[in-house]
């Protein structure tokens, strides 16, 4: 499956070189190149990209505040000679953060990585596999797991969490972890029946045994609750 992926680095030197390794990737298609944030914003309007290879250090808006300014932004592999930058990266949901000078092996399994994420992902939202949110009547719905499909019943998740680059989903009699993102996780889960509690946590309102302080217990488990979030939290939890 074709990549369609647009560059943007300020730096000419970074730009050749990536915009050459990339075009050594078979499956990636470089349809843009943009020299800061405006440009690039321009090309995701215009070419509805799948994937973003973006530097964060540039003038004026920097690629972090990029990804925070699109609705829907696409996949995106930051490139940065900054490594204090990888937890706010993470934090945005990137597929992959790669340290300057990138080594092209690196940058390879990155692309695969986002290349396998898009294939789901476009399955998923494409009729191979039911969705919930396009489904509202199911009570279900399928994740890859171990090179396999796994229905996953409402009715039987306890909770989602976040796990790097993955999220583990945790059922009333299994754990599956499935590479995904928990924002696109919370997307296939009914809203009336399950809320974010945390950056690294989905919960089921109704397995919730009790509230202690900023956490939740569900069976063994204790989650925390953001503190911007504590509130709204406890408001749904006493409603449901």
């Amino acid at each position: 499956m074709q990549l369609r992926c647009i560059l943007v680095d300020d730096e000419p030197m970074a730009r050749k070189g990536m915009e050459e390794e990339l075009r050594e990737i078979g499956f990636v298609e470089l349809v843009g190149v943009a020299e800061n944030a405006y440009q690039a914003m321009d090309l995701v309007a215009a070419l509805r990209p799948d994937l973003i290879l973006l530097d964060i250090q540039m003038p004026g808006l920097n690629g972090l505040d990029l990804i925070k300014s699109l609705r829907q932004p696409p996949m995106v592999i930051i490139t940065t000679a900054y490594t204090e930058y990888a937890l706010k990266g993470y934090e945005l949901d990137v597929m992959d953060f790669l340290i300057k000078p990138v080594d092209f092996n690196r940058l390879l399994k990155a692309c695969c990585k986002a290349q396998e994420f898009h294939a789901l992902r476009q399955q998923a939202t494409g009729g191979a596999l039911p969705h919930a949110s396009t489904n509202p009547a199911a009570d279900y719905f399928f994740v890859k797991s171990n090179s396999k499909y796994e229905k996953i019943l409402f009715k039987e998740l306890l909770f989602v969490e976040a796990a790097d680059n993955y999220v583990v989903l945790h059922t009333s009699g299994k754990k599956f972890m499935v590479y995904d993102t928990l924002k696109n996780m919370e997307s296939l889960l009914p809203a009336a029946d399950f809320i974010r509690v945390h950056k690294s946590f989905i919960v089921s309102l109704d397995k919730v045994s009790a509230v202690e302080g900023s956490t939740l217990k569900i069976q063994q488990t204790r989650i925390p609750v953001s503190r911007n979030l504590k509130e709204s939290v406890l408001q749904r939890i006493v409603r449901s």
